[in-house]
């Protein structure tokens, strides 16, 4: 049976809820109608929670997905690159088990205990990162990341780690009324999650790929891509990504060389993006579009309150392509300046002139 709210999908699998600033969970369906049945590979070039690179390995599309960030690059893995491999009984006994290099592994009880968890998970985060490299091969390693970080993000009030009131609202009775997961071990909702992973897994008999770059330094070397998907960072909206997940990115890469500042420790220096910044936005947008004159065809996801604007955009993109331009008004606020509710997510359709 397929999907109602897709009826052209080819595969009925279900991708695991996110709780992601911008992620385009709830724009599925209507971006999917702007992806011709004709197009077979596809680029989603900043993957974020990896929602629409699964549409497109749903619709049958060789996907390639891309995040500059880890965290979000080992969700590709799993559920996108990954077709078969799942976790078993054996790989979550592993995962559980003692921490093998306690003097090595001991990065979240150094940093995070007692501001964002209890010492107590803070060990067991450490533990479980210590295991992950004795899981069999890189795709079971990703999907352990995959679940840990959605387990994490449960487990904070709101879902990111941009503030230090994590403890506080996980002592709050009308809050943990809200949500029994502020106070549940992240043990538990680990297993929760599990089963909803393992069964989003699924092959489209494509050769799908999970790529971890910056998107300026991987669209050179890309060939054969029939249609590209743009979601960059909403600057002046929730453009800092690594503000907000920092804790995420620390776990997956495990720095021991980096500063941790600020209440949140958040690492520093960050990673390069080029799309973040009011000064560098613009310039790297042409640049992008530049590299990008062999697809034929791009889908970009915007907000109206981000810079550029609207009007600067569209002139941009005029100079390479007919521009259409969609746009959904957010009724409700969705979390960050660009979903409030009154702003609208704009989808540039941009084909060959």
């Amino acid at each position: 049976m397929r999907n109602s709210l897709f009826p052209k999908y080819y595969f009925d699998y279900k991708f695991p809820k996110p709780q992601y600033l911008g992620a385009k969970y709830l724009h599925r369906a209507w971006i999917s109608q702007y992806i011709p049945e004709e197009v077979n590979t596809v680029l989603d070039a900043f993957s974020g929670s990896q929602s629409i690179s699964y549409m497109m390995k749903q619709l049958g599309k060789e996907t390639l997905t891309n995040d500059f960030m880890s965290f979000n690059s080992h969700i590709g893995k799993a559920l996108i690159e990954n077709s078969r491999v799942k976790l078993n009984q054996y790989d979550i006994d592993v995962l559980f088990s003692d921490n093998c290099e306690p003097k090595e592994y001991n990065l979240m009880e150094l940093l995070f205990a007692d501001l964002f968890f209890n010492r107590e998970e803070a060990r067991f985060l450490d533990s479980f990162r210590s295991n992950v490299s004795r899981l069999e091969c890189e795709m079971k390693q990703s999907l352990a990341f995959s679940i840990m970080c959605r387990a994490m993000t449960r487990k904070v009030t709101m879902g990111h780690f941009a503030h230090t009131k994590a403890l506080n609202y996980a002592a709050d009775p009308a809050r943990i009324k809200r949500n029994k997961s502020l106070i549940r071990p992240l043990k538990d909702l680990f297993l929760d999650l599990l089963p909803h992973y393992n069964a989003a897994i699924f092959d489209n008999k494509k050769h799908n790929r999970s790529f971890n770059e910056n998107i300026l330094d991987l669209l050179p070397k890309l060939k054969g891509v029939d249609l590209v998907y743009f979601d960059p960072p909403y600057c002046n909206s929730h453009a800092d990504y690594q503000s907000f997940y920092h804790l995420l990115e620390t776990f997956v890469e495990y720095w021991k060389d980096k500063e941790f500042v600020n209440g949140v420790k958040r690492y520093e220096p960050k990673r390069y993006s080029g799309f973040d910044k009011n000064n560098e936005v613009i310039q790297n947008f042409k640049r992008m579009f530049d590299m990008s004159t062999e697809i034929p065809l791009w889908l970009i996801s915007y907000n109206d309150r981000s810079y550029p604007d609207i009007i600067t955009m569209t002139e941009m993109l005029e100079s390479y392509r007919n521009v259409t331009i969609e746009r959904k008004i957010y009724s409700v606020g969705r979390g960050g300046k660009g979903s409030v509710a009154g702003s609208s997510e704009i989808l540039f359709v941009c084909k060959p002139k």
